[in-house]
């Protein structure tokens, strides 16, 4: 018996994917009644509505506020929304320096108090370093390079002193520090504690707006999540930076490098203490990472250089160097700037919103999608009869995977669906539709070849699908390209966009081609009814086709003797390359019929005795002309 092949597993395709679906909406069910998930996807605050909180920038000095640092505290205010949960928060500046802040929904107090707190930066020294996840095992020493202030590209575990105590204490081993750096009077029980639980992996952990106590040690994470501190007191304050710059190193011998740094310079006062604190750092060179000192921007460490041997940096001015590249090193550039101004945020107004006008454009949204629809479904029935219903159904199976995807999401991720977010997904039905027409032309271009429609679906689906794949790749990776590139609601849409591609796929192999496998088998589409859409007569088949088996597809017509004669014998070919006509054989009984060379031939000969019969003399012997080639005769099985 031969091995089963991939048309006699239609059904099991089919139930894995009524088992993926039931799975979302059973996940979604149950969350309903034991949690908090809702039958509706959450909505954005344009849909919504929520609150808005408008607030002014003000600086301690009174100084003027540049566009950059109103750019760096929006930076700030989205890192901490974004962290603590909320998603498709609006924030936006207006004339006047104002920051506009829409929270959709109803945001919690505490979300609102991140809004509103402002942001500072310090210096602290670095006193341990750990690998972002959660441990109960004490860091083991690792040394790590020393270079010229080079933030570490891989922070290593550090030595910690332990804690024998059973409950986590919080009071010194001695009466008072030998400096900032020492770890046995700042690293308390209760401080490694913190430092041994902290999970940095954990966005809830990654919001900031915690500064810390400037005169104890400080528990914290990388911005970016990769690494987590035990830092010291503050050394330096960040309104003691003077300014900071980006670009390429400049070599010794006063030329220009070609690595991208950060240039720093700190004030009269910020130059004294950035000399005492490169002083001790160089008596602790041998002992990272206590040789690093970290740059803190609202209560997350931005970057942790180390300082490089033998040098005491005196003028106030240093270069941090490492992997960067132009824009990180001009983020970093930005952050120290936005530093260098500590802004406090006044609250000038804060008030609920309503989503009037996004209602609005919903409804008209949802209107257009349905007309799309519509006409798509209208297309399918008019060009493809019968088989436009399988399109029908595949698109309700698409919406039904989408609905459960977004639903889940909204409840599981705190994903809200945005007016843009519902555009990406009327853009989705002709994606979806594309894949269907390319499918359903290709089987019956198969069909026009002369092939039996279980041959054509195999052979349509080998060449359509990398044709789908190709298609669905190239709007996918537009997806990602536009979400990592946009901010705000524009993401929204790359979003929708890339989830529905992602399904797109999911829909054409795990139902359309099941389901045409299965309907191949009927009658009513099998022998090409002529309302199923496949009738071979309607494509244009040629008269006398058929498949003979083993992909071979055998055109004939009938000679004056009733037996079909073949025009030609085409073979299928691999998928993707042209199929190879073959010597033409007799079809049915009988005589043997003759082949292409031996018709071509005898229309020659037939042309050259006509001619000869007009030019030669009356009595001139009539010239045979033989055929260029023999005859073949047989029986095609």
């Amino acid at each position: 018996m031969a091995p089963p092949t991939r048309r006699q597993r239609p059904i099991r395709t089919l139930v894995v994917l009524g088992f993926i679906i039931f799975a979302l909406l059973g996940t979604i069910a149950a969350g309903t009644k034991w949690s908090t998930a809702t039958w509706t996807p959450n909505l954005a605050l344009d849909l919504e509505g929520g609150t808005q909180i408008i607030l002014t920038p003000v600086a301690e000095g009174g100084e003027d506020i540049s566009s950059e640092q109103i750019a760096q505290a929006i930076d700030v205010i989205r890192q901490r929304v974004d962290s603590s949960g909320v998603a498709e928060a609006e924030i936006t500046s207006q004339s006047g320096g104002k920051i506009v802040v829409g929270l959709p929904g109803n945001p919690s107090e505490e979300t609102i108090a991140l809004v509103e707190t402002s942001a500072q930066m310090a210096f602290r020294p670095v006193l341990a370093i750990g690998n972002p996840t959660p441990t109960d095992a004490t860091p083991t020493p690792e040394p790590t390079e020393s270079a010229a202030a080079t933030d570490p590209a891989a922070p290593a575990p550090t030595p910690t002193p332990s804690a024998a105590a059973e409950e986590p204490s919080d009071e010194p081993t001695k009466a008072a520090p030998d400096n900032p750096s020492d770890t046995a009077y700042y690293i308390t029980p209760a401080v490694q504690a913190e430092f041994d639980a902290l999970d940095c992996t954990d966005p809830t952990n990654l919001t900031g707006g915690v500064n810390g106590d400037p005169d104890k040690a400080f528990v914290t994470c990388d911005q970016t999540g990769s690494a987590k501190y035990i830092l010291g007191p503050i050394e330096i304050e960040g309104a003691r930076i003077s300014s900071a710059t980006s670009g390429l190193n400049t070599l010794p011998s006063g030329g220009q490098g070609n690595k991208w740094v950060v240039n720093i310079a700190f004030d009269n006062e910020g130059t004294t203490q950035f000399t005492d604190v490169t002083t001790r750092l160089q008596g602790l060179a041998t002992t990272p990472p206590l040789n690093q000192f970290a740059m803190v921007l609202d209560g997350l460490v931005i970057s942790a250089p180390s300082l490089d041997t033998g040098v005491i940096i005196a003028d106030g001015k240093a270069e941090i160097s490492g992997t960067f590249t132009r824009e990180s090193a001009a983020s970093l550039a930005n952050q120290l700037n936005f530093g260098s101004l500590p802004l406090t945020f006044e609250v000038e107004s804060k008030e609920q919103i309503s989503a009037t006008l996004g209602s609005e454009q919903l409804q008209m949204g949802l209107l257009a999608g349905l007309i799309g629809l519509g006409l798509v479904v209208v297309y399918s029935l008019l060009q493809y009869r019968a088989l436009g219903l399988v399109t029908v159904a595949s698109l309700i199976v698409a919406g039904l995977l989408t609905y459960s995807v977004i639903t889940l999401l909204s409840w599981t991720q705190g994903y809200r669906l945005s007016l843009p977010g519902v555009a990406g997904l009327i853009v989705a039905i002709g994606i979806t539709a594309d894949s269907f027409i390319v499918y359903f032309e290709r089987i019956r271009d198969e069909l026009r070849e002369g092939r039996t429609l279980v041959a054509a679906v195999d052979r349509g689906w080998e060449r359509a699908r990398r044709t789908i794949l190709a298609s669905d790749a190239v709007n996918f990776l537009a997806a990602v390209v536009l979400y990592v590139l946009a901010v705000g609601s524009v993401r929204g849409f790359a979003f929708t966009l890339g989830l529905t591609t992602l399904i797109d796929v999911i829909v054409v192999f795990m139902f359309t081609h099941p389901i045409m496998q299965l309907v191949a088998r009927t009658k009513f589409f099998g022998q090409g009814h002529r309302l199923s859409g496949l009738d071979p007569r309607r494509l244009g088949a040629p008269e006398g086709s058929r498949y003979v088996g083993r992909g071979r597809v055998v055109h004939g017509s009938e000679t004056s003797e009733g037996r079909a004669v073949a025009d030609a014998v085409v073979e299928d070919a691999p998928a993707g390359a042209e199929p190879t006509p073959r010597v033409p054989v007799a079809v049915g009984g009988g005589a043997g019929g003759m082949t292409i060379a031996e018709r071509r031939a005898a229309a020659r000969a037939a042309e050259q005795k006509a001619s000869s019969t007009t030019d030669a003399p009356v009595d001139a012997p009539a010239q045979e002309s033989e055929p260029e080639s023999g005859r073949t005769e047989g029986n095609e099985h």
